[in-house]
């Protein structure tokens, strides 16, 4: 009989193995714990200074009061507790009154994440980037740089009327089927690729294919790439799709279609036949109807509206491969929400 031979050093390092992950996964916990209470710790140190400014009815007391406290809390417990942190605490109090959705954000947020938000100018804004933050799992560089690139203006939610908006993140919070308006964005920032003033077609494709990972940090986290320049056959005729992903939270195909120029009316055309013969032949059982996304140079807003587009499952949207001075883009990006949600109030009249 063979006689089974005992790996000490071999148990040992499984041993190891398994307790290592167990005290990660606790000291993980803890930190998280920590961190959540801390969070909750500043909300209530700006309700009560909220309360105490409010009572005197003055905004010179509020200054007095503040400068006061922080020279107090610097001396008992350091650094930590200087003007602008107080301000930031007052800040936090003020933008989330509701005790019960403060434990919700500082259980899923860091601090550094809530600092971040909480200067934000509307409500919807900072709802926005809260559960975009959670679904993609961000982290705090990740939250500055999409704030830096004005994500939420360039997401097609924001042209929407704010009940429409806090709709859609509610059903995203709830765990419901999310809205595609807030996947798609535009202008996409494509600055990363490099390309000089003139390029073709195919120097787009190749440079996007090059600086795959950075184009789908463009698109967002759940975007997956499958192909390029694709080959479909329909009636002895080939044609080529320029790039196919697929969303795992939409649960779709999306066709992305690369244009130099203007966007044109006949594009919507090739982009059905691509669409229609992928629902036929390539979507799964349990998938939605594939998505088509149209990125041109430049567009013309009527176009689009005339032509419906939406109602087949198309999107367009510019492109941007040098970007313009920040104030030229923040003033581009606010006319475009000012001019849907009039078009919106309009159309309510």
């Amino acid at each position: 009989m063979s006689k089974e031979i005992s790996n000490p050093q071999g148990n040992s390092d499984l041993l190891f193995g398994e307790i290592k992950l167990l005290i990660d996964q606790s000291r993980r916990q803890v930190a998280q714990t920590v961190n959540s209470a801390i969070s909750v710790l500043y909300w209530q140190v700006g309700k009560r200074l909220q309360k105490e400014v409010l009572q005197h009815q003055r905004a010179e007391y509020g200054k007095e009061i503040i400068t006061s406290l922080s020279k107090q809390l610097e001396q008992e417990y350091g650094k930590g507790w200087s003007k602008r942190q107080i301000h930031y605490c007052l800040r936090f109090a003020e933008v989330f009154p509701e005790e019960e959705i403060v434990h919700t954000v500082c259980a899923q947020l860091s601090w550094s994440h809530i600092r971040q938000i909480i200067p934000m100018d509307t409500e919807v804004k900072r709802m926005f980037y809260i559960e975009i933050c959670k679904l993609e799992r961000w982290s705090v560089r990740d939250l500055q740089e999409k704030i830096d690139s004005m994500l939420y203006e360039r997401t097609a939610i924001s042209k929407k009327p704010e009940e429409t908006i806090k709709s859609s993140l509610e059903k995203l919070k709830n765990q419901n089927p999310i809205n595609p308006d807030l996947v798609f964005r535009d202008p996409y920032f494509l600055d990363f690729l490099g390309l000089s003033d003139t390029y073709s077609e195919k120097d787009l494709e190749d440079s996007i294919l090059n600086e795959l990972q950075k184009f789908i940090g463009e698109l967002g986290s759940d975007f997956a790439f499958l192909a390029r320049q694709k080959r479909i056959s329909i009636d002895q005729v080939d044609y080529y799709i320029d790039l196919l992903f697929y969303h795992r939270r939409l649960k779709s195909l999306v066709v992305i279609d690369l244009k130099l120029g203007h966007f044109k009316a006949e594009y919507k055309g090739q982009m059905e036949l691509y669409l229609r013969w992928l629902e036929k032949h390539e979507t799964l059982e349990g998938e939605n109807p594939p998505i088509g996304l149209i990125l041109c140079a430049s567009k013309n807003q009527e176009h689009i509206e005339l032509l419906q587009l939406d109602r087949g499952n198309i999107k367009v949207a510019e492109y941007l491969v040098h970007l313009p001075p920040i104030k030229v883009l923040e003033q581009k990006l606010h006319r475009a929400i000012e001019i849907a949600q009039n078009k919106l109030n309009k159309g309510d009249e």
